[in-house]
């Protein structure tokens, strides 16, 4: 089981890159009342989970320079 200390520093990471993983997805708001099939859902998670490699490369690359 993984230590609580690495659970909460990984979850303030990802909120922390919350804001720059959305932007780098770039998805679109769905409209007021209209819900995602499961098939979109999962490929609007599969994009955001690339945008989060991506935000974490960068912040990190960003912050060893």
């Amino acid at each position: 089981m993984a230590d609580p200390v690495d659970v909460q520093q990984n979850f303030k990471e990802f909120q922390a890159l919350l804001p720059l993983t959305l932007s780098l997805a770039g998805l679109p708001h769905s409209d007021t009342g209209k819900y995602y099939t499961e098939e979109q859902i999962e490929a609007r998670v599969f994009t955001i989970k690339y945008a989060y490699k991506a935000a974490r490369a960068l912040a990190r690359e960003c912050v060893q320079k």
